[in-house]
Parts: C-alpha cells; sequence; structure tokens
C-alpha cells in the first residue's frame, strides 16, 4: 500500500500570492512533498523560497540536483532549470524549455507521473496559456490524482481552464480549499497500480527534458512527423496525441502544446519581420551612401541607386505598418 504522497503544483501569472496563500494553509504534519514550479525570468539569484517561506509551516527548499525527496518539505524549481523526479530523487537540470518555459510544468509531472505512478498529485493554479496540460495526462494516465483551481476564482483562467478541457480531472476546487484537499489525500492509502503502457513513453520525454535523448528516438514516442518546424530551434516538430490532447515536440527537446506552439510561432514571426525590417533599413542606407559617394561622377549608376534607395525605405515603411497592426499572440 502506497500513500499520494507528492503533491507536485504548477503556476504561472498571479502564482505567487496563489502559492502563498496555498502554502500558508497547508498542516505542519503533512505527510507529503511539495514540488513547485512556479513560471520565472532566467535571473541567476531568486528570493522566490524565501518569499513562499513566510506564512508556509513546511521548509521551502530550492534543490540541488540528484537530491532525495523528502516528506514535510516543499521543494521550488530554481530559475532557468526544470525540476524533475527520477524514482525517490529530484533532478535540476537546464533542458530544453516546454511551453516556451524553464523551468515548466509538465516536464515535472510527466517525470512523477511515470517514476511515481498513483503516490502523485497534479494541481495546476492560476496562469496563461496551456503549460501543466499534458503533464497531468501523464499523471492522471498513471492512476495520480488531477486537482485545478476553478477557473472562477484564478487571476488567470487559461491553464486551469484548458487542463479542464483537455483533462479528466478528479477535483477542481477555489484555492481555499485546496490545501485541505492535499492534507486529505496524503493520508488516503492507495494500492499499487501496474505502470500503464504510456508510462516507458513519459520516461523517455523526461529524457529528452535532461538532454539524453536524440532524434532517431522520437520514433520511441509514437509521435507522427508534421511540415512545421520548431519556432526555438528550427528543427521538425513531431505531433503527438494523448487522448483529445494535441501537442508538439522537436527531437532536441522543446515541446509545446497547441496554445503554447501558436504563441511562440508568433514571437518567432515578429523576430522573422524585424529582421527583414532591419536588412531593409540597412540596405537602403548603403545605396543612399554609394549614390552620394558617387555625386556625379556615374549619374546613371547615382541616379539607380537613388531608385533603389527610395524603393526599400517604402517597403521598410510598410514593414513599419504591419508590426504597428500587428495582432496580440
Amino acid at each position: 500500500m502506497f500513500h499520494r504522497d507528492v503533491h507536485c503544483i504548477g503556476a504561472s501569472a498571479g502564482g505567487v500570492p496563489a502559492l502563498q496563500r496555498l502554502l500558508s494553509e497547508l498542516p505542519r504534519d503533512l505527510p507529503a512533498s511539495v514540488c513547485i514550479v512556479l513560471h520565472t525570468a532566467p535571473i541567476t539569484n531568486s528570493s522566490l523560497a524565501s518569499v513562499l517561506q513566510k506564512g508556509c509551516p513546511l521548509p521551502v527548499i530550492t534543490p540541488q540536483d540528484d537530491e532525495p525527496i523528502e516528506r514535510g518539505r516543499v521543494y521550488i524549481a530554481r530559475p532557468d532549470h526544470h525540476l524533475l523526479l527520477f524514482r525517490d530523487r529530484l533532478r535540476v537540470v537546464r533542458g530544453p524549455r516546454e511551453n516556451r518555459h524553464r523551468p515548466a510544468v509538465d516536464p515535472l509531472f510527466r517525470s512523477a507521473a511515470w517514476s511515481l505512478g498513483p503516490r502523485v498529485v497534479g494541481v495546476v493554479l492560476t496562469g496563461m496559456l496551456d503549460d501543466g496540460t499534458a503533464g497531468l495526462w501523464a499523471i492522471k494516465a498513471c492512476a495520480g490524482i488531477a486537482v485545478v483551481q476553478d477557473p472562477l476564482s484564478a487571476a488567470f483562467p487559461s491553464m486551469p481552464q484548458n487542463a479542464l478541457n483537455a483533462v479528466e480531472i478528479d477535483y477542481c476546487l477555489p484555492l481555499d480549499r485546496i490545501a485541505a484537499l492535499l492534507d486529505e489525500l496524503a493520508r488516503q492509502p492507495v494500492a499499487s497500480i501496474p505502470a500503464p503502457d504510456r508510462a516507458d513513453q513519459f520516461r523517455i520525454e523526461s529524457e529528452f527534458a535532461m538532454l539524453q535523448r536524440e532524434s532517431r528516438d522520437m520514433n520511441l514516442l509514437q509521435a507522427k512527423p508534421t511540415g512545421f518546424t520548431c519556432p526555438s530551434c528550427h528543427g521538425a516538430l513531431w505531433e503527438l496525441t494523448e487522448g483529445d490532447l494535441l501537442r508538439f515536440r522537436c527531437h532536441t527537446g522543446h515541446a509545446f502544446g497547441s496554445e503554447s506552439l501558436q504563441a511562440a510561432q508568433s514571437e518567432a514571426l515578429e523576430e522573422a519581420l524585424y529582421a527583414a525590417l532591419r536588412a531593409l533599413e540597412e540596405k537602403a542606407t548603403a545605396s543612399r551612401r554609394l549614390a552620394q559617394h558617387d555625386g556625379n561622377r556615374r549619374p546613371e549608376e547615382t541616379a539607380r541607386l537613388e531608385r533603389e534607395a527610395q524603393d526599400l525605405e517604402e517597403r521598410a515603411e510598410l514593414m513599419r505598418q504591419l508590426l504597428g497592426n500587428k495582432p496580440a499572440a
């Protein structure tokens, strides 16, 4: 017999106050480990652990790589690193971004699912887009429990709402009821359940997050090649289907839910447009400079360069208008 003693929590926008509220309501004798991923900026130093420690009755720790997981502790992913669970140890790795983030929620959830199966409770809190949805699907596939914050009580409802739309959720609760649920679940015994067939695929994806897999291993995921390229590295994207959930992964390890892929493509498009604007302006400036240098020595060439510069400047202006009117992602 096991207990549901590994609680994995993911949050993004609005996550700090939500986590402060949730952690402050946990009991001091919680018989579980709590692992948290909050989307953070890739800064060298972070005070997140100390911020969350205020009001939390359990020690809040930013773990080191390969640290054993212990009950009664809260582990926070460090900035610019994924937090994973491999069996009974925590892995802190700087693997490829997932859903445009590092740390990301899906790698933690997925690694916990295949490692610990029914012992895992996954919780998705406030945030934008769809990180956490695929990971929560993996937790459910491995007999764990799926919990989401009621979107109506979330500062940013996208993350919990996307999870609700794609995953068979066990509990959808307001934030102020989640801590009591986690305490209750941690004290419930659960029978050992054989690992599902897909558990091995979740393990392989976790190894992609640790840069331990390569392109030939994509076939092990039963993924289908697409005609798309990865917005992050421009490698080929592969399509994975889990129930009604559609997501994408490239062979270097970048992964995207549908909404995250669209947001990443919008960012890549904007970068390409700005690069095109820069190239047009540079060539226009160079053409005009050459025309000034030639002066009256070669009138025909000077006139051609002036026409070229004017044409490039007109194109650059159109590009500026396009960028100015570009809809938000």
